[in-house]
């Protein structure tokens, strides 16, 4: 193998540049099966991702609170310290919210035919079910979480508590 096919990514410049774009993800390669971006932190984040593949996170800079759903029920929070790392299975719904100034390198398998990533929301104040976005990823430079997030806030339905009848907020304003 050549080694222009085997892709050498500097991880804090291309942080750097991700920083200064104003973009909140730079793929690094979709290759073969294997898909990585880094990510900067939002500053906001509410939903449940379900990967329909294995996902591997490391903090390149600043902390991370991964929430994650347990499977009785309820929410739980992982912190990975920059220099960390964490493997989620495949249906683990996470939600890794941390900073704008912070940055994540994340390696994945590219999905295939058919696949759907899912983004849950629940409600905040009974933690029922809101709403789901599904969408198949087939180039993640989409940015795939801001396209299920303008569809969530923007239809107060979907985010309107069925069992409580409490409104999440929308937090794009």
């Amino acid at each position: 193998m050549h080694p222009s096919q085997m892709p050498i990514v500097e991880l804090r410049k291309a942080a750097g540049e991700l920083q200064e774009s104003g973009r909140r993800v730079k793929v690094l390669w979709q290759e073969s099966e294997s898909l990585a971006f880094l990510a900067r932190g939002r500053e906001y984040r509410s939903e449940f991702h379900l990967n329909p593949s294995d996902e591997v996170m490391f903090m390149v800079r600043g902390s991370m609170d991964l929430h994650y759903r347990r499977p009785e029920g309820g929410s739980d929070i992982a912190v990975i310290p920059e220099g960390g790392t964490i493997f989620t299975p495949t249906g683990i719904a996470h939600s890794p919210r941390f900073a704008p100034d912070a940055f994540v390198l994340v390696i994945e398998r590219l999905r295939r035919p058919g696949e759907l990533d899912r983004f849950r929301w629940f409600c905040p104040a009974c933690d029922e079910f809101l709403h789901e976005e599904t969408v198949h990823v087939s180039d993640y430079r989409t940015d795939p979480v801001a396209g299920a997030y303008q569809r969530f806030y923007g239809d107060v339905a979907a985010r309107t508590c069925k069992s409580c009848g409490t409104v999440m907020p929308d937090e794009r304003l």
